[in-house]
């Protein structure tokens, strides 16, 4: 009975956090522009191959149009198809603009992601240094015996985040360094700081 319970909890766990998802989508989604959902719909459009064969198609029909195979049809732009090369420019510079644009909110996606997977991974940092200190507490009122306290010690320790930003900076400027032939000094991390008992 237990076990049925628990994995209906973890179902409605699970069902809240994807309708949160869908929701939070769902609201940026009715944020955008109308020139933003313009890009979106012509970059999707662009990607498929039924572009690849519209395109292929109005290319080849403007060639044979212009040769003078076809007759009855007066070629506007011979060999060597100057107009076409115009339109064909023109079309790539607009198609990588709207390229860029729909690859910019991407990355702004990417990036609210990336810091709620921080601030969830921050906090479960921070929850399992609180669970830790609780059992340590708890084996030492029943008096139990735990082998290799040093690294338990540690691993009690809260991780300050700006200290390990600046600790990945630093160990990038050494990398730099020693790229170019310097030669930095080594020095041990100093993420790690004592948390509260």
């Amino acid at each position: 009975m237990a076990g049925r319970s628990d994995h209906l909890e973890l179902h409605a766990v699970v069902t809240r956090n994807i309708r949160a998802l869908v929701e939070a989508r769902q609201r940026f989604e009715e944020r955008k522009s109308g020139t933003e959902r313009m890009a979106d719909a012509i970059t999707r459009f662009a990607g498929t191959l039924r572009f690849v064969y519209l395109q292929a198609a109005v290319v080849g029909g403007w060639i044979l149009c212009n040769v003078g195979i076809l007759p009855g049809v007066h070629p506007f732009d011979p060999f060597p198809f100057v107009m076409l090369a115009v339109l064909c420019s023109i079309e790539a510079i607009f198609l990588a603009t709207l390229v860029l644009i729909t690859q910019n909110r991407m990355a702004e996606i990417a990036d609210r992601r990336a810091d709620l997977d921080l601030q969830i991974n921050l906090l479960a940092e921070h929850e399992v240094t609180k669970l830790l200190g609780v059992v340590d507490a708890i084996a030492t009122k029943l008096q139990v015996d735990v082998p290799d306290l040093a690294s338990i010690d540690t691993l009690r320790e809260e991780v300050e985040p700006q200290i390990v930003l600046e600790e990945i900076e630093q160990a990038e400027e050494d990398v730099e360094k020693r790229s170019r032939g310097d030669d930095p000094d080594e020095g041990p991390p100093s993420f790690w700081v004592e948390g509260p008992r």
